[in-house]
């Protein structure tokens, strides 16, 4: 895991390498082990790259990474995992290697078969800028589902690009404006969906996509992978139930024994979950020592599953490793969120997820997760909601109706949010109702010029019917946009705050593949979530263990707004300050901030989203 930055010059403008060196500094979290720059001769292109050992901890891993024809410089961030089979048939194409890195490999593979070509053979996680004199292009490359993050921006004259917003900062004539249609898409999803930026002049690169940055600053879209390709609704072999499962198994232990390689100690994280102790089960038979497990609890009641994780632990026979945090010790870091997340990000189990990853980055460098399991296999309590809530759109809407204003009435968020998706026959506003915190009548009391339905035409490009039936259309949207922006990001930013690399076994191109074109009654059946992926898990694991209802990751904000946060909201979403920053409505913001605290409404995601945003507006364009 590591940090890129970099820039190309189309005007006039040479930044140099002072600009270069301060777009690196605030990398330094992602990658503390050693930093680097390279700039061309003539001053058009430059790379900095910050550096988390993983593998090849000896210099002949040091980046930018020159290739062997010297036409070719590399900055990377990210795990190619099954660079040494790539460099065996490298080798066989007479190509030599000085080190021991993927960093070599990725630069001969571009050279060998271009750079879709080489991007088609990885199975990884990766960002990288590839500076391509030869051609005189700048190839920006992100992974196939966006596990890495990589942003590109424009200032006058200049092409830069950055794992992260905040070394764009370092040019002087970057434009700090916010987007303001990115700042209602966050209002509305508690994130900034791609290809948005909370920045005017920044774009988030979409996953699976290649830009060629040209010489004139122009810049090249083109996809290499796309979900679409392999969903197989329609479409899917007739095979047996048998035959699914010995493939998702074989598909699972490969992708394991591959994120288990490092030359740095690793562990995993451990909920006690489906996903977690699935992966955990795995990497134990794989491995030849005990793995070291990690996972953290709450003394608040119902935010406690280490218990869980404890009892899984000892079954599958980890060193495993426990703390029980404090409210204090959670609460202390909601005035960091703006540090570690560059952009608004109002998830709010970024702060377990921060706590986890502190905890175990005291005792290892790497990190599994078992990330990705509720998209791929229908685990979310939501999609069955969602296949209920739509065939009760066959109800006339004279009896709907009514009885979608009486729920509304209940002072629930969430109760509200299914009262407001019942009302709707259209697939995009029956979606956005079951995800979304702020309906339209609702956000324009909180910012100005609400962009009418702009949420609809967002998730419109997600929810046509190629994807099959509505909750299988729903799981394809969340791939593409809850995945990569908020559970990729939180974890990202989360890990990447203590210097820690997290890998997602579960999201293994090839399982992605294997799960889009699998049955859906294998992956539902009986009221049964993730049936195939328990299938697996119960081979290694008692049923008993695992079987629960799904508790989720979260910490009780809706109590702490109304007690020890609220000196917090009373700081930031004061009606005098709010009104003074202009971002925001300052009678509407008073309102919501009323309703939540007295008690008559549940408020506390729109609270959260918007005391987050107040309080990275003061970190960032103070």
């Amino acid at each position: 895991m590591c940090g890129i930055a970099g820039f190309l010059a189309h005007g006039k403008t040479r930044p140099g390498i002072e600009m270069l060196a301060r777009m690196g500094e605030p990398l330094a979290v992602r990658g503390p082990d050693a930093s680097g720059a390279w700039i061309s001769g003539d001053g058009r292109v430059g790379l900095a790259h910050r550096r988390l050992s993983i593998l090849d901890l000896t210099e002949g891993g040091a980046q930018p990474m020159s290739g062997a024809d010297r036409l070719s410089v590399l900055s990377y961030n990210g795990e190619v995992f099954n660079y040494r089979e790539i460099r065996k048939d490298l080798e066989k194409a007479c190509h030599t290697f000085r080190g021991e890195s993927d960093t070599e490999v990725i630069l001969a593979a571009c050279r060998e078969w271009g750079v879709g070509g080489a991007v088609a053979r990885f199975i990884g996680m990766f960002a990288f800028a590839l500076w391509d004199a030869h051609a005189e292009k700048l190839f920006l490359v992100r992974d196939r589902l966006g596990i890495k993050p990589l942003y590109l921006a424009r200032a006058p004259g200049l092409v830069m690009f950055a794992s992260t917003l905040r070394p764009f900062l370092a040019c002087p004539s970057f434009s700090r404006e916010v987007d303001r249609e990115a700042l209602q898409y966050y209002l509305e999803f508690q994130y900034v969906p791609a290809p948005h930026s909370i920045f005017r002049d920044a774009r988030k690169v979409l996953p699976g996509h290649i830009m060629e940055v040209l010489p004139d600053g122009n810049v090249r879209d083109r996809t290499y992978w796309d979900l679409s390709d392999h969903w197989g609704y329609g479409r899917r072999p007739a095979r047996s139930e048998e035959e699914y499962l010995e493939e998702l198994s074989g598909l699972l232990s490969s992708s394991i024994k591959y994120r288990m390689i490092s030359d740095v100690p690793l562990g995993a994280f451990l909920s006690g979950g489906i996903d977690s102790s699935l992966t955990v089960a795995l990497m134990q038979k794989a491995a030849t020592a005990q793995v070291k497990t990690f996972s953290i609890g709450f003394r608040e009641r119902g935010y406690d599953e280490s218990g869980y994780a404890r009892e899984v632990a000892k079954h599958i026979g980890t060193d495993h490793h426990e703390k029980i945090c404090t409210a204090g010790e959670a609460l202390a870091l909601v005035r960091k969120i703006p540090e570690a997340y560059d952009e608004p990000f109002a998830d709010s189990s970024a702060i377990p997820t921060m706590l986890v990853s502190e905890f175990t980055r005291s005792h290892v460098t790497v990190s599994i997760s078992g990330d990705g399991g509720d998209e791929l296999f229908c685990g979310y309590p939501r999609y069955e909601w969602v296949r209920q809530g739509w065939t009760f759109q066959g109800i006339p809407a004279v009896v709907r109706r009514p009885l979608c204003s009486l729920l509304s009435r209940i002072p629930v968020h969430k109760v509200q949010r299914a009262a407001e998706s019942l009302r709707h026959g259209d697939p995009a506003q029956f979606y956005f109702h079951t995800v979304g915190i702020f309906e339209k009548g609702r956000l324009a009391e909180i910012i100005p010029e609400v962009t009418d339905d702009s949420h609809l035409s967002y998730y419109r490009t997600f929810l046509d019917d190629r994807w099959g039936g509505v909750v299988e259309r729903a799981m394809a949207t969340d791939i593409r946009t809850y995945l990569v922006d908020d559970i990729l990001s939180k974890v990202d930013r989360a890990s990447m705050a203590y210097s820690l690399e997290a890998r997602v076994p579960l999201l293994d191109h090839r399982i992605v593949e294997f799960a889009a074109r699998l049955p859906m009654d294998l992956k539902v059946r009986g009221g049964e979530t993730k049936y195939l992926l328990r299938k697996v898990l119960y081979r290694l694991v008692p049923k008993e263990l695992i079987d629960r209802p799904k508790m989720g990751f979260g910490i009780p904000v809706n109590r702490w707004l109304r007690n020890e946060l609220k000196p917090l909201l009373e700081e930031y979403l004061g009606e005098d300050r709010v009104r003074r920053e202009g971002f925001l409505l300052p009678e509407g913001v008073s309102r919501v901030v009323e309703e939540h605290l007295s008690g008559r409404q549940d408020h506390q995601y729109r609270l959260w989203a918007l005391l987050v945003f107040a309080m990275w507006r003061e970190r960032y364009l103070s």
